[in-house]
């Protein structure tokens, strides 16, 4: 059996029920108003939020280890999802802030890239990730990496490299560093090209999650047209 995951959040379990994810069970603090968000937010989703299990506060705690402003939350299993070869694979060198990361993944799977695999001793499975991604580990492959050596052409996000122009391959691997520390040695040592994103002078850096939509989106317009 594959290890079960946190779900903290009725956004978080509204996504791992969409993308397929057994949950189980779903809890709620207060089922009347878990069942008029998935009304408003969900409805798609509504038989299964009828069919979770009220508790009192100290049961969801017990549970959870916190109370949630949506009173809801959920355990499931991680999904075993194949790489998408046909669209970027989103690599995340070392990266430190656990939510941005769990953004990071969020954007990905928004805009449909191929994966979001990760270096470093984060687990890219931390209920702090999960919980900034709004449970959309489920919606496309999240795992460490476990070479640096990949199919397709890997492409380095950094602010000392050229202006990236033109089409990304579909098959490319898209690295982004820390905001801290950028990319390690390593990452620029494998990469085909380093490149860097639009940038006004003298603002220093963007956010990971911002890097992350501004290159994924470069991709789909170029692929589009």
């Amino acid at each position: 059996m594959l290890a079960a995951v946190l779900l903290e959040g009725f956004h978080a379990v509204k996504h791992a029920l969409r993308f397929g994810g057994d949950v189980h069970p779903l809890i709620t603090t207060d089922l009347s108003a878990a069942i008029s968000l998935a009304e408003t937010h969900a409805p798609d989703l509504l038989e299964q939020f009828k069919a979770a299990t009220e508790v009192d506060r100290a049961a969801f705690v017990l549970r959870v280890g916190r109370t949630h402003p949506t009173g809801v939350a959920g355990f499931a299993e991680k999904p075993k999802l194949p790489f998408d070869r046909r669209a970027p694979i989103v690599l995340l060198d070392n990266p430190r802030n656990l939510g941005n990361f769990g953004a990071a993944i969020r954007v990905a799977a928004g805009l449909d890239a191929g994966g979001v695999i990760s270096t470093g001793d984060v687990d890219p499975w931390h209920p702090n990730v999960l919980r900034g991604s709004a449970g959309l580990h489920f919606a496309l492959p999240v795992a460490k990496a476990t070479t640096l050596d990949f199919a397709g052409e890997l492409i380095a996000f950094d602010a000392d490299g050229d202006l990236l122009k033109g089409p990304i391959p579909d098959n490319a691997v898209l690295a982004f560093g820390s905001e801290r520390h950028g990319l390690s040695g390593e990452v620029r040592a494998k990469a085909a090209r380093i490149v860097r994103l639009p940038m006004r002078e003298k603002v220093s850096s963007y956010n990971l999650t911002t890097s992350v939509a501004m290159a994924l989106y470069h991709w789909v317009i170029h692929r589009a047209s």
